[in-house]
């Protein structure tokens, strides 16, 4: 992958640069055999980035393509926001011929990106050593359940195991002290997810002084176990124990969006300055001084429970619109608790074009979100629709080298199969 140097250039000479430059990943080729969320998302990121991210697809499809409303079938809506910028192509790597043409893909990749077991791996001989020997500067990156030194090593793993492993539904009920429940979205898929695209650029970035390739393993639950404990193993991290653990402030049972007279708003109330700007807001200023549970930082954590409830009340008083102009007069960090219909009117995103409606080939006009990060040189790659199955099978083979008429024989086995995009109301 070459390196833009453009932008840093420009900065030390304390101009701009005259033109963008390429995108941040520009150059580089990932073969993406993962499906379902975790690995998606994270090759999602890495094609947002400008990576070229050719996705592997069985010729039943990624599984994920059946979940939710569709306008076509294999086109949900998860599948088509969770890959984005990729090239679909599909190939039976049962049959000699399709895992010849996966490897001959190999050969000229940057990163091999897989969620199903090592073994299974090993089993279609793609292990990291088969596949270093085909390409030693590759960088193998699995993205799986367990670490593959412990007794859990070949364990499959979805996202609501993992969850419960990594005791968020334990802390769920210890905050609610309802039942224990996971949270309400693929935590672990998304989390793990992220911190596969760290570890694939580092990866790559190191790389780049050995000039070798590597094998990174990003398993869901060591990753989501830190994840969680980095706030909750409190007390715990101390032998002896100084607690049983749990960050106190997010356990508390009154931790939720206030009530107001007319609806909800989300405020915190956290450090002193924000504490007086509240107080004074509201005529309460001498509560600092009458009640030694709110007298500082350290008293207010400590009465967390009783705080909370205070304000509970105290929100009750005011219509969310009047506790939106007091707090920011405060100074007083709140935001609006959106649903699924406001998110799409917030006045933030829409300023920012977070949400754009784009034309999806055989989909139509559909509701697309843009990636968060900014650059200030480089390019935005330009957007490519999520891929129908196989839409970019006969593409890549060729672009491996592949004759056509090799590419006709691989689909008539069935090898390979190969997608078309339909126009919109086909």
């Amino acid at each position: 992958m070459a390196r833009n140097t453009q932008g840093a250039d420009a900065r030390r000479e304390g101009g701009a640069p005259s033109a963008p430059g390429p995108a941040p990943l520009h150059g580089l080729r990932v073969i993406d055999m993962s499906s379902v969320l975790m690995g998606p998302f994270a090759s999602q990121a890495l094609g947002d980035m400008g990576a070229d991210v050719i996705k592997i697809e069985a010729p039943e499809g990624d599984a994920v393509r059946q979940i939710g409303p569709a306008r076509h079938p294999g086109m949900g809506p998860i599948f088509l926001n969770a890959n984005r910028n990729k090239r679909s192509v599909v190939l039976d790597l049962k049959q000699p011929e399709g895992a010849a043409a996966l490897k001959r893909l190999l050969v000229d990749a940057d990163v091999l990106m897989y969620n199903v077991r090592p073994q299974a791996m090993a089993r279609l001989g793609l292990d990291y050593e088969s596949v270093r020997a085909i390409n030693p500067r590759l960088v193998y990156a699995g993205v799986f359940g367990f670490g593959q030194d412990g007794p859990y090593a070949s364990r499959p793993a979805y996202d609501d195991l993992i969850q419960g492993a990594a005791t968020l539904p334990h802390l769920m009920a210890r905050a609610s002290g309802g039942i224990p429940r996971y949270v309400p979205t693929a935590m672990a898929d998304r989390v793990v997810g992220l911190t596969a695209v760290g570890a694939i650029l580092a990866s790559v970035l190191a790389r780049q002084h050995t000039g070798r390739g590597d094998r990174v393993d990003i398993p869901m639950f060591e990753t989501m176990v830190g994840f969680v404990l980095g706030d909750h193993l409190a007390g715990l991290t101390f032998e002896p124990p100084l607690n049983d653990g749990g960050y106190a402030r997010l356990l508390s049972p009154e931790r939720r969006p206030y009530r107001t007279r007319d609806g909800y708003i989300c405020a915190l109330v956290y450090n002193d300055k924000q504490w007086a700007g509240f107080l004074q807001g509201i005529g309460r200023s001498s509560l600092l001084h009458e009640d030694p549970r709110f007298a500082s930082f350290a008293s207010r954590a400590q009465h967390i429970d009783h705080v909370y409830g205070w304000l509970a009340q105290v929100f009750e008083q005011r219509t969310t619109q009047e506790w939106f102009e007091l707090l920011e007069a405060a100074d007083v960090p709140c935001m609006p608790m959106h649903d699924l219909h406001s998110v799409l009117d917030d006045p933030h995103l829409q300023a920012t074009g977070f949400f754009e409606t784009v034309q999806h080939p055989s989909e139509g006009t559909l509701r697309s979100m843009r990636p968060a990060p900014r650059w200030q040189t480089a390019a935005r790659p330009e957007p490519r629709p999520a891929p129908a199955l196989g839409e970019h099978t006969v593409q890549v083979l060729q672009e491996a080298g592949y004759s056509a008429a090799e590419v006709q024989a691989m689909l008539a086995c069935r090898a390979a199969l190969a997608g078309s995009v339909r126009e919109e109301g086909a």
